[in-house]
């Protein structure tokens, strides 16, 4: 894997990156010192993605503080100065209703600025219109909802978008954009 110094000559462009990826199955200590090399190699944002079995078994705890590692991990940056982000990725798709709202909860009381749906390699599947509402409304605007996972067409972009995406990643951004343009 080449360092994401290329960061230093990205002029305006973001560089985002993932720890835990794709199972989630690291160790927290691992999570944080993935994204501390990630921040001090230039990242701008890291992606984590939460143990879904800590999820399913209910650790709200153990969920909790993954994300806080991470976090501390990758400092807070002032008003205007970029970088700085965490995204917490918590595979909705495996997830119940309930086990959703904990997740979303459990990242904004850990200092997380996103959740995220999913990896778009778990294969429950990955965003899903019913799940990025829940999370929306779980979040109430105080941390972004990025969907991702499958957005392949400028109709299901859009669809996310209204359920309360205010971020996307998409598995097929050329075609989203060219239905944007007709």
């Amino acid at each position: 894997m080449l360092p994401l110094r290329t960061a230093d000559r990205a002029g305006d462009l973001l560089v985002a990156t993932v720890c835990g990826f794709p199972s989630g199955k690291h160790h927290r200590e691992v999570k944080a010192a993935e994204a501390a090399r990630a921040v001090a190699d230039g990242a701008d944002e890291v992606d984590m993605v939460i143990d879904v079995g800590l999820a399913r078994a209910g650790d709200w705890a153990g969920i909790e503080a993954e994300i806080a590692a991470v976090r501390a991990a990758v400092p807070v940056r002032p008003a205007g100065v970029r970088g700085g982000v965490v995204k917490v990725i918590i595979e909705s798709a495996a997830l119940s209703d309930d086990e959703i709202v904990a997740a979303c909860r459990a990242a904004e009381f850990a200092g997380a600025d996103f959740v995220k749906t999913s990896t778009g390699f778990h294969p429950a599947g990955g965003a899903s219109e019913r799940a990025v509402a829940l999370m929306a409304a779980t979040v109430g605007g105080r941390l972004g909802v990025k969907a991702s996972g499958g957005i392949r067409t400028t109709e299901a972009a859009l669809a996310m978008v209204r359920a309360g995406a205010t971020r996307l990643g998409l598995s097929g951004t050329a075609a989203v954009l060219d239905g944007l343009a007709t």
